[in-house]
């Protein structure tokens, strides 16, 4: 046998699904409502047990709107506040679930920079974002933050002020890469080396040719011998 409309519902694109599945939900959500939820001489026990489906179905909302992109854009609700008019969900309210697709590229969050000028007493109060996540054994961390008082590493001496940043952690194993606005910085942390004292840093020209030579590092420049990158020959043991 052949049915259209299951057809037509397999090469529809999520826009058209996501806008019919939310006509489905709401459909039952205001027919529980009207009938078993606000109407009179409703038993108590049937009031608590249909409510009980509708916060399921309350859960089936979040779980849908998770997946909406917001296309049509928003509309302003009666405390002035900006509803998504297909799904509901008010603009930049928090998130307490992700929904990531299991195949494809993957999507979280936007492109976060600071927000004021403005020097906050304390990380805490500065922090715009501060997200990690382990991806298939790695690991990301995002942190953002406006300008804001700290103290010297040990609690020695006065206030300092920590400039407003962007900073971006990748770590795989031993090796971590560190992006901020000024520096990207690579190290290796293996475990070995956990408690060692800090390392020291030089420019290559201010080594002496016997050191470079345990540096397995090749910088890469254009045909004007101008910086566009370098490559490290990751040692077999660290």
């Amino acid at each position: 046998m052949v049915f259209p409309e299951l057809n037509a519902m397999r090469n529809e694109g999520p826009k058209t699904r996501l806008k019919r599945q939310f006509r489905s939900l709401f459909r039952s959500m205001d027919f529980l409502a009207d009938h078993y939820l606000g109407g009179k001489d409703v038993p108590d026990k049937t009031v608590a047990r249909f409510a009980e489906i509708y916060q399921q179905l309350g859960m089936a909302w979040e779980f849908l709107a998770l997946q909406c992109k917001h296309w049509d854009g928003y509309r302003k609700t009666r405390d002035g506040k900006a509803a998504c008019r297909l799904c509901g969900k008010i603009k930049d309210a928090e998130e307490y679930w992700l929904l990531l697709p299991r195949r494809g590229p993957k999507q979280y969050g936007r492109r976060a920079t600071p927000t004021s000028r403005k020097v906050f007493p304390n990380k805490k109060e500065a922090s715009i974002v501060a997200d990690a996540i382990k991806f298939h054994g790695a690991t990301l961390t995002v942190e953002v933050c406006n300008a804001h008082k700290s103290r010297w590493p040990g609690g020695r001496g006065g206030d300092i002020t920590i400039a407003a940043d962007r900073i971006i952690k990748l770590r795989e194993g031993q090796v971590e890469c560190s992006l901020d606005t000024h520096l990207v910085h690579i190290r290796w942390k293996p475990k070995s080396r956990a408690k060692s004292a800090p390392p020291y840093g030089a420019f290559p020209w201010e080594l002496p040719k016997a050191k470079l030579k345990n540096f397995p590092v090749i910088l890469e420049h254009d045909a004007k011998g101008r910086f566009s990158g370098l490559m490290i020959l990751k040692p077999p043991r660290l």
